[in-house]
């Protein structure tokens, strides 16, 4: 009797776990769903450059391809538009074992993040920025690895932005 009590136990056990995640992937599969397939490229751009070495050689008005994650702080999206910042492959975010509630503001390589951060706005065939959600029009979230294709700006601290027409996500 025990023997079969365990099983049953077991076996809900197993059922509710593989609906919770059945359910958990569709509800992820739709919130990254994309709205604004236009902006996104299915193949990744040749000679894209990571966002601290365009930072280095980039000038105001230059076309650009840079390759970042989506983080360097705790809030990366602009809320209202589709615009977010994007870190350098090459600085590490916070690891899983430091159990980081928010590993893409990179809090354990702050330093680091300032030369090698980037804004990119993503932006319709007139130039201007789209009044979307990035995470609805583009499908990504917080350390998504992108690349972005666009227009390089400078602001007046060197600051590098990027004013992008099309999106390659390299890695969800």
């Amino acid at each position: 009797m025990k023997t079969l009590i365990f099983g049953l136990g077991m076996l809900t056990l197993v059922a509710v776990m593989g609906c919770g995640k059945s359910e958990d992937g569709e509800a992820k599969k739709s919130a990254l769903e994309p709205t604004g397939k236009q902006y996104l490229t299915g193949s990744e751009p040749s000679s894209s450059m990571p966002v601290g070495d365009a930072r280095a050689a980039t000038k105001d008005g230059d076309p650009v391809k840079l390759l970042g994650r989506i983080g360097g702080s705790t809030a990366p999206f602009i809320e209202g538009l589709a615009a977010f910042t994007i870190v350098d492959p090459k600085v590490q975010f916070c690891p899983p074992e430091e159990q980081c509630p928010t590993p893409w503001d990179y809090c354990c390589t702050q330093n680091e993040v300032k030369e090698n951060i980037a804004t990119v706005k993503v932006v319709n065939e007139t130039g201007s920025p789209v009044a979307e959600d990035a995470r609805k029009l583009l499908g990504v979230k917080e350390l998504s690895l992108v690349v972005v294709e666009g227009t390089a700006k400078r602001d007046d601290q060197g600051n590098l932005s990027v004013l992008a027409n099309k999106v390659f996500i390299k890695e969800l």
